[in-house]
């Protein structure tokens, strides 16, 4: 059991730092080229990408029998 959490709390730790550093680039890239840079779309971007990661947290936390595994085919 206490395995399992720590797989849990890994993927939650990572899929939401890549989301936030996916939703920091964008917010970059949207800021230099289209909004005169200006810090909103920096701060929107993260925010968008650390909300996805908090969601994507609270639904793996909340559902504590779904297997995390690789469907094999039968012949």
């Amino acid at each position: 059991m206490a395995d399992e959490h720590g797989r849990k709390w890994d993927r939650c730790l990572a899929d939401s730092a890549v989301k936030l550093a996916t939703g920091l680039g964008v917010g970059i890239v949207f800021s230099v080229l289209f909004f005169k840079r200006r810090t909103w779309p920096v701060a929107f971007g993260s925010g968008v990408g650390l909300g996805m990661g908090y969601s994507n947290c609270q639904n793996d936390f909340r559902s504590p029998y779904l297997l995390h595994g690789q469907m094999v085919k039968d012949q």
